[in-house]
């Protein structure tokens, strides 16, 4: 039990196989330790056990808020979801923004744990501190948008007003590897496959219904006081402030044509480091610019308005609205989440730059239930090895027309070529017989930013804990916008030490839980005081910095369980500095190849990490006391991984 401020100090426990729900409070030793959504899932998810089938009935599906979600605190509507992945087999969390967080917390919970699995389909309606499952029959086979429309009319609320729907698609249903859970038709809990693992159980959507019931903050005057200073940080920032910074006024989409113009937009299943190096390496063919699906382009043609998620100033969704020719008809397509990674993985990186198509595959997409980057680079994967001859009827370069077709093939596993996709990249590759056409760590398929143009997203994509991702630690904000400082992109040197300090940061961020778009204007002195101020603990910086490292500890803790080490820390050959089939960078990025050796050794000696497991000394430091160890001591050597 816990009795600091900003938690509900409740949490529902829902068995699915036996219709059971059962309620606990938060143990206060981990509320201090772990904090709460992603560091408190986590430790729900390690406690579980690490050997189960992320498919299974006993892998844990944690949907969890942290002390910050839902109060005053800015940018703070964020709701984690963890679970053991069926995409890469490693502890994953993924999140969403809106109202449904937030809601969450409203409701009286900090968190709902799913285990088991149905007979039937159910959903999950919550409120007033109380968890009742409902039959879900005819909400089967249903994509997003319709099951969020039937539900708003089950239910004694309203959609947007006092209630928010997460649910799955048929790619849930089907369970897609990389399926994912929608929240309010267009925000998605988009990595890892969780939709997979929400569809394993017969779980069809949670239902949320709540009034605004803000928690008041232990220490109001320092929690005035951080918010105060949060607030002038945001506004002050070229990237964040309301109707001015890049972020607000283009959405994640503001960096399209940033990394097109430093050659660091992967391009052609990252064969190129942009589009117009892409054309200037081979003029007869088709080109494409990526500037038409940049955030310029979408915010003076399709945009038409700019929803913003529970207590945010900065309003970085995009609504758009297209009308598209497809298949002999005319569709029109009203979707908020036109966003950077979607528009590239579903555009430059598979040689489409149609504007409105490729809105269509996003809305597809979020209907279905699955992850746009995965399930983009997956069909660039494919155009690439119906180019090099290991799919007779497969895919070509930027044929949208048939992209949005494959997107529902895949999530209802359609046909063969389509069932093969939606196991993923890495093993769709190694099933067609050449694993290197897949841009995957550990099963997981990396972000638009290229490691050959950026050597700290490099080391990032090879050492984060949930496999390839932007997000683990977003070294971007120092290479492309100089947050909190300029780095040189292409130096390899000191980018360990950065990506670390990256990824403790966000560790926290995430287990606030809180935008991580706040870290573009705030630090963690905003962090420390809002922190203290809503919870009434007295953390210091430091005492901060150590929970988020505890934080990722515990989860490569949890990999190397699994049977992860250092040989999973790997990027894909092409940008390997001495491997045969590396492709060197073009354009600004001339040459460039990543020398992950080097960054590997010095991530290691920051992390104070073995071969990338966590020696017993490091567990014992940090105060995990959660297992065996793994084994390994300083300077022994790490046991073989074996995912």
């Amino acid at each position: 039990m816990t009795d600091l401020g900003g938690y509900q100090d409740h949490v529902a426990r829902v068995d699915l196989s036996d219709e059971r729900v059962d309620y606990e409070g938060i143990d206060d030793e981990d509320a201090r330790k772990y904090i709460g959504a992603r560091g408190l899932g986590v430790k729900y998810v390690f406690d579980q056990g690490p050997d189960v089938d992320p498919l299974g009935p006993d892998n844990l599906l944690a949907f969890m808020n942290g002390p910050l979600t839902g109060t005053q605190t800015v940018m703070s509507g964020r709701i984690a979801v963890v679970t053991k992945s069926p995409l890469t087999n490693t502890v994953t969390d993924s999140h969403h923004g809106g109202w449904s967080g937030a809601r969450l917390k409203w409701a009286g919970f900090d968190g709902l744990l799913f285990e088991g699995e149905a007979e039937e389909p159910v959903y999950a309606v919550v409120e007033d501190g109380e968890v009742e499952l409902r039959d879900a029959s005819h909400l089967w086979g249903s994509g997003i948008h319709d099951t969020i429309d039937e539900l708003g009319d089950e239910v004694d609320g309203k959609v947007g007003k006092n209630v928010s729907v997460m649910a799955i698609g048929p790619g849930g249903e089907n369970q897609v590897r990389y399926a994912c859970i929608i929240n309010e038709d267009d925000r998605a809990s988009g990595r890892g496959g969780t939709g997979a693992v929400m569809g394993s159980k017969n779980l069809k959507a949670i239902v949320v219904k709540s009034s605004t019931k803000m928690p008041k903050p232990a220490d109001q005057e320092t929690f005035q006081e951080g918010h105060k200073q949060a607030m002038q940080a945001i506004q002050e920032s070229d990237v964040t402030a309301p109707n001015e910074g890049g972020l607000s006024m283009y959405g994640t989409n503001v960096l399209m044509n940033l990394t097109e113009e430093m050659d660091g937009l992967p391009t052609r299943n990252a064969r190129n480091t942009s589009t117009s190096s892409e054309a200037e390496e081979d003029p007869s063919e088709p080109n494409i610019d990526a500037e038409k699906v940049s955030g310029e382009n979408v915010r003076e043609n399709i945009l038409v308005d700019e929803p913003t998620c529970h207590s945010c100033p900065v309003a970085c969704k995009k609504e758009v609205e297209v009308n598209v020719h497809h298949k002999g008809e005319d569709h029109n397509i009203r979707m908020e989440s036109y966003e950077y990674e979607s528009a590239w993985a579903l555009g430059p990186n598979s040689m489409s730059d149609d504007r409105d198509k490729v809105a269509m595959m996003i809305d597809r997409c979020n209907d279905m239930g699955v992850d746009t980057i995965d399930v983009g680079n997956t069909m660039a994967m494919a155009m690439e090895a119906t180019e090099e001859g290991h799919l007779e009827e497969g895919l070509d370069w930027g044929d949208a027309d048939t992209m949005i077709e494959m997107i529902e093939r895949i999530a209802h596993r359609e046909d063969e070529l389509a069932d093969l996709l939606a196991e993923g990249a890495m093993r769709a590759a190694e099933e067609l017989g050449d694993a290197d056409m897949s841009l995957d760590v550990k099963g997981q398929t990396m972000a638009a930013y290229d490691p050959r143009a950026m050597k700290g997203m490099a080391i990032g994509y090879a050492t984060s804990n949930r496999g390839a991702c932007h997000l683990r630690g977003y070294t971007p904000s120092a290479e492309i916008l100089g947050i909190p400082e300029k780095v040189d992109p292409s130096e390899p040197e000191g980018k360990g030490e950065l990506c670390a300090t990256f990824q403790d940061l966000h560790a926290i961020s995430d287990s606030f839980d809180i935008c991580k778009f706040n870290a573009f204007a705030e630090g963690i002195e905003e962090y420390v005081m809002q922190f203290n101020g809503m919870t009434g603990l007295d953390f210091s910086e430091e005492e901060l910095m150590k929970a988020g490292e505890r934080i990722y500890n515990l989860e490569r803790y949890y990999n190397n369980l699994v049977g992860f080490d250092g040989s999973d820390d790997d990027l894909p050959v092409r940008f390997v500095e001495g491997e045969p089939k590396a492709i060197p960078g073009q354009g600004g990025s001339e040459g460039q190849l990543v020398e992950l050796d080097q960054m590997k050794d010095e991530y290691y000696e920051v992390r104070d990490w073995e071969d990338g497991v966590v020696p017993d000394e490091k567990l014992e430091e940090l105060g995990i006391d959660v297992g065996p160890g793994t084994g390994v001591s300083s300077g022994g050597a790490a046991a073989s991984g074996d995912d």
